[in-house]
């Protein structure tokens, strides 16, 4: 009775153990496809600064009482546009002193010149008039420049930023007045290292993405690169201009910038599918029979989650793309996938 109850037993151990050695010695089961191609650039990201196109601090000349403000907050001017005016009425006063002594130098000056030609009058006092009649012009000249100093004009067209003093104020000299920014286009600066320096261009188009607007980016192009490269960081800063028709783009503002350059196709394959041994590479390539071969590869860019292989693959080959961790060089795989399968035997 004991005899007959140990062997079912140990019949039942015998099977459970041959299972798995059946297991363990079944080929791993794989996904493989076929070496694709696909389009790969060269990419500079980078950090930039957006600048106004254009941009001015108008400050007062002098120590002077504003008698006219003529900008609203952010409200855009014009070019040659008054922006302020200052109290003006002694300049005004000189003016008018200064011109009535260069009229008066100018008409003793036609009565000496008529005495002269009579013989009444010297050479030395005609000179002595004509100096006369020369210094009270400079003064009406520089009476009014001192007044046309005192009426702030725009010198281009642009956005003014928001308006800090007041119709009364008296201001003194280097008070800013308004800020004046032309912002239909953004000058974007930001900065390369210089090994990188061979892969930019003037004219080469450029990407930027701004935290305030996450999904929109900006396209822009490379307008000139700096001449020299700094010393301490080893950088040079480039600069592109993007268009801002709609003015989204502020001066200020920190922008994400993507270069790209030397697109070309080339042979990829899955980032899983290559296997990295120090500074080494390999995949593992599908040849006939379903036996894998560990083959060598010289990778390029990583992009999108696919690698450049710039040497080692042909195109129309398999290369395994999921399973490599568990492959040798020449092991047999089973392959998964409704492409891979093996049409089913009659009666299975």
């Amino acid at each position: 009775m004991r005899i007959s109850a140990v062997i079912p037993f140990m019949l039942l151990l015998s099977a459970c153990g041959g299972g798995k050695e059946a297991q363990r010695g079944g080929p791993p089961l794989v996904s493989a496809d076929a070496i694709a191609t696909k389009r790969f650039v060269d990419r500079i990201d980078a950090v930039g600064t957006a600048f106004a196109n254009e941009q001015v601090v108008l400050a007062a000349p002098v120590t002077e009482r504003i008698t006219r403000v003529n900008f609203g907050d952010g409200g855009y001017v014009a070019r040659g546009q008054v922006i302020a005016v200052l109290a003006q009425g002694q300049e005004t006063a000189q003016l008018q002193q200064a011109g009535a002594r260069a009229t008066e130098a100018r008409q003793q000056l036609e009565r000496l010149d008529a005495l002269r030609s009579r013989g009444f009058a010297t050479r030395a006092a005609v000179d002595a008039q004509t100096a006369l009649a020369a210094s009270a012009t400079a003064q009406a000249a520089e009476a009014r420049a001192s007044i046309g100093d005192r009426v702030i004009r725009a010198p281009f067209g642009g956005w003014v930023s928001l308006r800090n003093i007041s119709t009364g104020a008296v201001v003194t000299a280097g008070t800013e007045i308004a800020t004046i920014s032309d912002i239909s286009r953004i000058k974007l600066d930001f900065t390369v290292p210089e090994t990188l320096l061979a892969s930019l261009a003037v004219g080469q188009g450029i990407d930027a993405v701004a935290a305030a607007y996450p999904g929109r980016p900006f396209h822009g192009t490379i307008a000139s690169i700096d001449p020299v490269v700094s010393a301490q960081t080893r950088a040079v800063t480039v600069r592109a201009v993007l268009p801002n028709p709609d003015r989204a783009l502020k001066p200020g503002m920190m922008m994400s910038v993507r270069v790209e350059s030397k697109a070309r196709t080339s042979l990829s394959v899955p980032e899983l599918a290559v296997v990295g041994e120090g500074d080494k590479s390999y995949v593992f390539v599908v040849d006939k029979g379903d036996k894998v071969k560990r083959t060598a590869v010289t990778i390029g860019a990583r992009q999108d989650g696919a690698v450049e292989i710039t040497k080692g693959l042909k195109p129309g080959q398999r290369v395994v793309t999921e399973g490599v961790v568990k492959l040798t060089d020449g092991m047999k795989v089973a392959l998964t996938g409704a492409r891979n399968e093996r049409p089913a035997a009659a009666g299975d």
